[in-house]
C-alpha cells in the first residue's frame, strides 16, 4: 500500500523549510487578516500595552521570561518586506491581546498550536521590535533613511564575537510571565513570517524573584538593575524625537544594545566574597553599595574620593560616576539571565543577556563601555554575541504597522 499522505506531507515540510509556503503566507494575506486576524476569547482592538507612540517591552516592568530573537531579512523585495511587516503586526496586536485564532478551512492545519491550551492568555506577553544596520544596505533602497546613530556593533577590547551570533536585520524581544507564552509567541510569528525572515540566532532569559526582596539577582549572585532611568527620564535619555538629527519616520523609537555575556562562573566561585564586592561595589546580601547599608543607598563618591569603601575601579563607579558630565550616558537597562547548558569544555554556559535602551548609542552605551575597559569584572565575563538594533516607534490603531513610515 502507497502512503501517498504521507510523501505529500514530507514534500510540504520540505517547501516550508525552504520558505516557499512561508512566502506565499505572507504575500497572500488579505487587507483584514492583516490588520486584525479573526479570534475568539478576546476584544477585537489589541490591549492599550500594544497600542501607542512607543513600544511596550522597554520601560515595561521586566517579566520573569524572554527570548531574544534575531532574523535575516530573506524577502526578495520591499513590497514583500512589507506584506511581512504588516503581518508581524498583526499577529503580535493578536498574540498580545490574548484568545485563540479562528480556524480556518476545513482540512487546513490548526490555525494554534495550542501550547498555551484552547483559550491563551495574555500572561503579561509585549513584543518589540527592532531592526539592525544591516536592513538598511542596498536591498530595499533604505540607505538614507537609517536611523542617524545606528552602525555595527564594534569588536570591544575583551569580546570573543561567534559571528552567528551577532547582528542581525531584525531582532524581536519577546517577554511574558512564563517561558510557554514566549515560545508560543516566537512559534507563531515564525510561522507567519516564514519565506520574508529567517532566523539568524536566538537566547532565552529568565530573571528570579527578588531574594529575599528588591531587584533581582544575577548568577554572579549579585542585585542587578538597582539604578536605572524612569519613565520620567525618557525624553531626556531613551526616546528618539525632533530635532535631534534623526529622519522623521524614527520619532518614538529608540536604539538598543544587545549583549550576549557568558559569565566564567567556575573562576567567579573561586574568589573570596570580599574580592567579589569589591569588583562589583556592592554587598552581595542587601546590594547595598559598600559606603551605605541599604540595597536603594546612593554611593557618595565625593566623600570617598581615593576608593577607601568604594574602590576606583569598582564596576559600579566606572559605570555610572554620577557626575555632571557621566549624567548624559546613563542607560535603560533591561537584562535577563541565561543558563545554555554546557560549553564543550564541560564549563556551565550562563550568563546575561545585556539589553539596554537609549538615544545615542555613541553617548551613552558606547560611553559607558569605554569607562569599564579596565573593569576587574572583565576577568570574569566574556561577551560573544549581540548587536545595535533600533527599537522602531509604536503602531497606532487601524490601518499602521510596524516601519510603515520607513517603508512609505
Amino acid at each position: 500500500m502507497t502512503h501517498h499522505w504521507n510523501v505529500n506531507r514530507r514534500e510540504a515540510i520540505k517547501r516550508l523549510t525552504a520558505g516557499a509556503v512561508g512566502a506565499a503566507m505572507v504575500a497572500g494575506l488579505s487587507g483584514a487578516e492583516r490588520q486584525a486576524p479573526a479570534r475568539t476569547g478576546a476584544a477585537a482592538d489589541g490591549p492599550p500595552a500594544f497600542y501607542g507612540p512607543h513600544q511596550a517591552g522597554i520601560f515595561t516592568p521586566a517579566q520573569r521570561s524572554a527570548v531574544f530573537a534575531a532574523f535575516d531579512v530573506t524577502a526578495g523585495s520591499v513590497g514583500v518586506l512589507r506584506e511581512a511587516l504588516r503581518a508581524l503586526t498583526a499577529r503580535a496586536a493578536v498574540l498580545t491581546t490574548g484568545g485563540r485564532p479562528a480556524d480556518g478551512e476545513p482540512g487546513a492545519p490548526p490555525a494554534d498550536s495550542d501550547v498555551l491550551g484552547p483559550e491563551p492568555p495574555t500572561d503579561g506577553l509585549t513584543i518589540t521590535v527592532s531592526v539592525g544596520a544591516s536592513l538598511f544596505d542596498d536591498r530595499f533602497g533604505l540607505a538614507a533613511r537609517r536611523p542617524a546613530r545606528l552602525a555595527t556593533m564594534p569588536v570591544f577590547p575583551n569580546d570573543a564575537l561567534e559571528p552567528g551570533r551577532c547582528h542581525g536585520d531584525l531582532m524581536l524581544q519577546i517577554c511574558a510571565d512564563n517561558p510557554d507564552t514566549v515560545h508560543h509567541a516566537l512559534r507563531d510569528i515564525t510561522r507567519h513570517t516564514r519565506g520574508a525572515l529567517q532566523p539568524r540566532y536566538r537566547q532565552s532569559g529568565f530573571i528570579s524573584p527578588p531574594r529575599p526582596s528588591g531587584v533581582p539577582r544575577n548568577l554572579m549572585g549579585f542585585k542587578d538593575g538597582t539604578a536605572n532611568p524612569t519613565e520620567a527620564d525618557g525624553a531626556e535619555l531613551v526616546w528618539v524625537g525632533p530635532g535631534q538629527g534623526e529622519p522623521d519616520w524614527a520619532a518614538g523609537g529608540t536604539y538598543q544594545v544587545v549583549r550576549l555575556i557568558r559569565m566564567l562562573t567556575e573562576f567567579w566561585d573561586r574568589i573570596t566574597l570580599a574580592e567579589q564586592e569589591a569588583i562589583f561595589g556592592r554587598r552581595r546580601d542587601s546590594g547595598a553599595p559598600l559606603d551605605g547599608v541599604a540595597e536603594t543607598d546612593i554611593p557618595d563618591y565625593e566623600r570617598d574620593p581615593a576608593g577607601v569603601l568604594i574602590p576606583l575601579d569598582a564596576h559600579i563607579r566606572l559605570a555610572n560616576p554620577r557626575t555632571a558630565e557621566s549624567a548624559p550616558s546613563r542607560i535603560l537597562r533591561r537584562g535577563y539571565n541565561y543558563d545554555g547548558g554546557l560549553l564543550p569544555n564541560g564549563n556551565l554556559d550562563a550568563g546575561l543577556i545585556f539589553c539596554c535602551y537609549q538615544q545615542d548609542i555613541p553617548r551613552q552605551f558606547e560611553a559607558v563601555q569605554r569607562r569599564l575597559e579596565n573593569d576587574p569584572l572583565n576577568d570574569y565575563v566574556q561577551p560573544f554575541g549581540g548587536g545595535y538594533f533600533f527599537a522602531l516607534p509604536g503602531v497606532r490603531p487601524g490601518e499602521d504597522f510596524f516601519a510603515r513610515a520607513l517603508l512609505q
